[in-house]
């Protein structure tokens, strides 16, 4: 994921790059990736994560520009101020909403961005694997793929998109998930709930 998110760096024009992270967790994708680039005093980062103890740690290690706050990443007033954002992050959040949820997210994920906006995700890829439909969903939402790294055998998909229309309005107060925990506990569709 740092790959991805330097490659998204140095694709951003020069000047100030707005990037958020939804669920952010302890930020190390994002902390990770702005330690030693050459664009990072240009980064202003919002991570958003409601845990408190990944909200301390990522707050002990953030360097200066990157915001972390605790509070609810499925709404969108977490993010006012920092939006439209140049990259926007949903790293370990598909897996963990519903499929409607999913779908739903991408369809608002254009009110975060920034024209020309990168958006990076991850999904594990097991049975049933959804990332093909995850990647239809951005298309379907005005995304050009950049890039799809899930390899067989490894058990996420990596997905990068580009925002290919124009974006949509902000609005505070959207929902953008019900986060639901790991599907990979929910009931199979063959066993009785």
């Amino acid at each position: 994921m740092q790959r991805y998110i330097r490659d998204a760096l140095d694709a951003c024009r020069p000047g100030p790059i707005q990037l958020i992270s939804v669920c952010a967790g302890q930020g190390h994708d994002v902390i990770g990736a702005l330690a030693d680039h050459p664009r990072a005093g240009d980064a202003r980062a919002r991570l958003v994560e409601l845990d408190a103890v990944n909200v301390a740690h990522a707050q002990a290690t953030a360097p200066a520009g990157v915001d972390v706050v605790c509070a609810d990443a499925s709404d969108t007033r977490a993010y006012d101020g920092a939006v439209p954002a140049e990259i926007v992050l949903a790293n370990g959040v598909f897996g963990n909403i519903s499929d409607a949820d999913i779908q739903h997210a991408i369809n608002v994920l254009p009110s975060l961005c920034a024209p020309d906006a990168t958006v990076l995700w991850t999904r594990h890829r097991r049975p049933p694997d959804v990332t093909p439909q995850i990647r239809a969903w951005f298309t379907a939402a005005g995304f050009d793929e950049v890039a799809f790294e899930g390899p067989e055998g490894f058990i996420f998909g990596v997905g990068v998109h580009r925002l290919a229309r124009d974006p949509d309005p902000f609005v505070p107060g959207v929902k953008l998930f019900a986060f639901v925990g790991s599907d990979q506990t929910w009931p199979s569709p063959t066993e009785p709930a």
